[in-house]
Formats: structure tokens, sequence, C-alpha cells
């Protein structure tokens, strides 16, 4: 064999040898993605935007995670399925997490990064029906009440704050899908909700917009938060990289939907055929405008809480739930998972 040749064998052992090595080390990368399923609190709409970018754009992969989002059933139903391990991690109501924790201390699931720095919360009702801005005027109305919503929770809260007589007021436990259709037929004079969802949903129904009257648990005195992603005890103990990862991810998924929303919220419709992107993309304004940014978030950037402000919230939480064993701050939250307040920032 000339020496030529010998050398064209030769490079093409090695190449072989690399191409071989690559598809090795692809299968590791491969069989190293750590799963972590997810479940939201709702319906894909505008709202998870950031974190099915996150999906979309590869953001977990990036971090070595496989990661799987489910639909939830309101955001206080998230909480037992976090419990119970059947998700790793869940978005859901931080004032809920707080009470089952009190009610089941054996349960160490923690929140630890915070989504809606200022809750959707609120009492969605119509002129039509007597509902002005004054919180007086829900007394002796009927409501839409549904069990599992995380507004109607705050319900003994802001009628404790704003000092409500609530002996003729009537409650109706109806579903989620029914909420907003019985508003709109006059079957009810006010339902709760998050506001995103009740406002927009009501505009579809053809309620005309002057009609609507939005009352914002947060306007109304209630320091509550409202959503956070909240984790497995034993993920979080067993694999707090991963949950890093989660959270830089979820941050890259903010970033992308501030910087271009309405790219984002195509990553909701692909997955929700009833939706409609204008519709959805309207909600997504809503919630970043009222509840994400808000200036403290500005400051501060995403995930992290004040101290002092979540104080107040167990306060008001303990207005009209008697704690077994009041929690601290810690006990709720931890900033464990969280990157430093630079790397926190969406705009």
């Amino acid at each position: 064999m000339t020496t030529s040749r010998m050398f064209s064998a030769a490079r093409r052992r090695v190449l072989a040898a690399a191409a071989g090595a690559a598809c090795l080390l692809s299968a590791g990368i491969a069989s190293a993605q750590t799963p972590l399923r997810v479940t939201l609190d709702w319906r894909f709409e505008g709202p998870a935007a950031p974190f099915v970018v996150a999906i979309d754009k590869g953001y977990f992969k990036a971090e070595g995670l496989d990661v799987t989002i489910d639909i939830g059933n309101g955001s206080r139903e998230s909480i037992p399925r976090v419990a119970s391990g059947t998700y790793d991690i869940g978005f859901g109501d931080v004032n809920s997490l707080v009470r089952f924790r009190d009610e089941n201390p054996g349960v160490d699931v923690k929140a630890f990064m915070m989504i809606y720095d200022r809750p959707p919360f609120a009492v969605i009702g119509r002129k039509s029906r007597g509902i002005t801005a004054d919180a007086k005027s829900l007394e002796g109305k009927k409501f839409g009440a549904p069990a599992a919503d995380g507004a109607y929770a705050q319900w003994p809260i802001f009628k404790a704050v704003n000092k409500l007589d609530d002996k003729a007021m009537k409650f109706e436990n109806v579903g989620f899908p029914v909420r907003e259709p019985m508003l709109a037929s006059g079957e009810v004079d006010a339902v709760f909700g998050f506001s995103m969802s009740s406002f927009i949903n009501l505009k579809s129904r053809n309620v005309p917009v002057d009609d609507i009257v939005v009352m914002l648990m947060s306007d109304y005195g209630v320091e509550l938060y409202g959503n956070v992603f909240m984790v497995n005890p034993k993920v979080a103990a067993e694999k707090p990289e991963a949950v890093k990862g989660f959270v830089r991810a979820i941050i890259k998924g903010f970033r992308d939907t501030v910087a271009n929303p309405a790219t984002a919220v195509d990553s909701v419709v692909k997955r929700n055929d009833v939706v409609k992107k204008d519709v959805e993309l309207e909600r997504l304004n809503m919630v970043m405008q009222q509840n994400v940014l808000t200036p403290y978030v500005q400051a501060n950037g995403i995930g992290g809480i004040d101290p002092a402000r979540f104080e107040r919230a167990l306060d008001q939480i303990g207005l009209t739930f008697s704690y077994k064993a009041k929690p601290k701050t810690a006990d709720i939250f931890t900033e464990a998972f969280l990157p430093p307040v630079a790397d926190r920032k969406i705009r």
C-alpha cells in the first residue's frame, strides 16, 4: 500500500472514530435530560405563553431538562398534585398553599418562584346588575363562585378588609365553563375569577365593556401575592440543579414574551385549537401589565418576594383562617433556586 493510501485509510478510521464518539456523546446528553412534569393552574391560554415559549425555544432542553407541561383545573388544584408527587412542579395560588400546609403539616411543598407579584383575584360584576366600583354594592347580590377558584378562596379576606355584610348574599357553586355565561345571561350579578380571564370571556360573549366592573382585590386592601411555581419536596432535595435550570429557562421565556408577545402567544394557540390569537394576546398583555411587570418586579427582577409584604399577607390570611401554627415566610417560600437579581431582570 502506498504512503498516500495508508494516510487516507488512517484518516478515514480517525473520522469514523470521531463520528462514533460524537454519536455516543449525543446519546449521553440525551439520556442525561432530567424529566420534570409540570402542572399549570388552567388551560393553555395567553398567560401560559412564557412557559411554553421556554419549551418551543429549547430553553429547558439547554438546561438539561425534559419538561412536559399539562393543563390544570384551578389555581388551588395544582397544590395536591405536587404534594402527592403526581407532578414535580406546579403553578398555583400561594395563599392556598399557606392554608394547605397548615392543614397538612407533614407536607413540605414550597413555593420557589413568584410569578404574579400582584394577584389577579377579582370580583367581576355588571353595572346593569347593580354592581359599581364601591365594594358595598356587592351586598345583597348573587354570585357565581367556583369552589376550586383561587379568587373565591380570598373572599373572606376581601370581605373582612372591606367590612362587608354577607348575610343577604347568595353564593352558587358553579363550574368554570358556565361562570361567565351565567353572568352574561344575568343569572348571577357577579362572579369570582382571575381578572384577565373573566373580563375577556365576558367581552367575547358580547357583554358591553362599559357594563363590566372589575374589582381587583389588590385595589381594595388585599395585600396577598398570587400564583407561584411550587416544588415537590423530594424533587427539591434530590434535583436542586434541575429546579435552578427550570427557573433560568422560565426567565428566558418571559424575556422573549415581553419582547414579542404576538409571537409568544403562537406557542399557546398551537396547543389549544379552540382559542383565538387576538383574544389570547389581549389576555396575555393584561396579565403582564397588571400582575407580572409591577414596579417591584421592574426593580428586583421576577421570581422573588418582599419578605415584609409576605408577612403582612400571612397576617391577612389569619384574619379569616385559624392557623394551627402560623408559618414564617421561610416556611412557605424559598429563594434557594433563584439566580441573582441582575439575572432575573426580564426587560
